[in-house]
């Protein structure tokens, strides 16, 4: 069964205002100021107050580029295990599924959805992370922006994606895959 397509827009549509609490407290733990944060994870100072304020809805670019200088993965920041938060960017929109530990990474399972047009630009995030892309529908070019892959139906993709990637759907037709992080232990 096909999932629904998912409301247009971009940010994070569960625990918005648990996300920006969270942020800010993954911050103060590290003892960065508000303006480190934001020049680090290349953000304007306003949108990652905004964020922490519960002002701005984030988007699945602004996320990845704060927890990657947080070093921690995209879960830390989203709401409880209970939910299943939905993050879109400018192409892609992930709904969480599944976040699993063993002794060496933190895993996290996601139904991502691209949508044709445009492609999405997402930072690097921390130093050893894989994503792993398993392609249902449509045809798929993702990965480091300097050499990207591409999957169609039953295709798989991987890299390390320490580096800034990309997702792009070729031709008209939208994609529908898994996408699993991996993010090692430190």
């Amino acid at each position: 069964m096909e999932p629904s397509a998912p409301a247009r827009g971009r940010g994070v549509d569960t625990g918005a205002e648990t996300v920006g609490r969270r942020v800010r407290a993954l911050r103060e733990e590290r003892g960065m100021s508000l303006s480190t944060l934001a020049r680090l994870a290349g953000v304007g100072k306003a949108t990652l107050s905004g964020l922490e304020n519960n002002t701005r809805n984030p988007t699945l670019e602004t996320l990845y580029a704060i927890t990657a200088q947080l070093g921690v993965p995209l879960t830390a920041v989203l709401a409880g295990p209970a939910a299943t938060p939905t993050v879109r960017g400018a192409a892609v929109s992930a709904t969480l599924l599944e976040v699993f530990t063993d002794t060496d990474a933190t895993y996290e399972l996601y139904r991502m959805r691209v949508a044709p047009g445009p492609g999405q630009l997402s930072p690097a995030h921390q130093p050893g992370v894989t994503e792993h892309i398993t392609v249902f529908a449509g045809v798929l070019r993702a990965g480091p922006v300097d050499a990207p892959l591409t999957a169609g139906v039953g295709g798989h993709l991987r890299w390390t994606s320490d580096v800034p990637h990309s997702y792009a759907a070729v031709g008209d037709e939208e994609v529908w895959a898994s996408l699993l992080l991996r993010y090692p232990r430190q």
